[in-house]
């Protein structure tokens, strides 16, 4: 299931009417996890959850997160865990490589691109040898997507290059400051997207769907964020929503939302 799917299972007021004594497993992907949601998949579904990360490019799946053989999670960092993007699944090789080309230290704090290859992963764009070329290099694959790498192999993907939001020089994970948001006892689901600002050039911004009932402030969320996050990195606004658009996998459709606001910016301007 995408994450929107899993939350609206979780977060169901009718989900006691039903028998899901059956259901055994649940992995999550098409996008990122965070530890909230697999703790309450696993408490109120009563089933193991892990993550799985991969592209239509790759047929699809690239990684998994379960716990490897000789690893002890415990408490909450077994949720984080299996939030994270995984490690490669047999048949496919994965780097992560700085913008030099290098790999980065299995540091979990290095970043970098992941790039595959394998059997799965595919020869090119069907006639489209110039986005074929763009993305196809020396036979590895490059996703697009920026990610770190711990000791024991485990990818943590930390934003789509197109999504890291650079505020006066500092680079700043939209889906670091989203699984915070997420944490919220109130909060159903957030987006954090990049907004102009005069001085650091671009500054985050919460679009926040709240749970059915919940009343938060947006200076309760503020605080919220502050509290696990350095200050430069936490939302300087919160725009409360109904609903955040989609695509039809259930993906949020951040470029829509970012335009709004640099079109609006734009028109002030003209």
């Amino acid at each position: 299931m995408v994450p929107a799917m899993a939350a609206a299972l979780v977060n169901s007021s009718d989900r006691q009417k039903y028998d899901l004594s059956s259901l055994q497993s649940l992995i999550i992907g098409g996008a990122a996890s965070s530890p909230t949601l697999v703790r309450g998949v696993v408490e109120k579904l009563g089933c193991a959850c892990i993550s799985g990360y991969g592209l239509t490019e790759t047929c699809p799946t690239l990684t998994k997160s379960p716990t490897k053989p000789g690893i002890l999670w415990e408490g909450e960092q077994r949720f984080t865990g299996q939030a994270m993007t995984g490690f490669a699944i047999p048949g496919v090789e994965l780097r992560v490589l700085d913008p030099e080309g290098n790999d980065v230290p299995h540091d979990g704090a290095g970043m970098g691109e992941i790039v595959v290859r394998g059997d799965g992963v595919m020869e090119g764009y069907w006639r489209q040898p110039e986005a074929t070329q763009a993305v196809m290099e020396g036979g590895w694959f490059h996703t697009g997507d920026v990610a770190t790498v711990d000791a024991d192999n485990y990818v943590q993907i930390v934003d789509r290059k197109k999504d890291i939001i650079v505020s006066g020089g500092e680079n700043i994970s939209s889906l670091e400051v989203e699984k915070i948001l997420g944490a919220h006892p109130g909060v159903h689901e957030a987006a954090v997207i990049p907004v102009p600002d005069e001085k650091w050039g671009e500054v985050p911004k919460a679009l926040v769907v709240l749970k059915a009932g919940s009343q938060v402030t947006e200076n309760e969320l503020l605080e919220f964020c502050r509290r696990w996050l350095s200050h430069y990195k936490s939302p300087r606004s919160v725009e409360f929503v109904t609903s955040l658009p989609k695509t039809g996998s259930g993906k949020i459709m951040k470029q829509g939302l970012r335009k709004q606001y640099w079109m609006a910016q734009k028109n002030a301007v003209s």
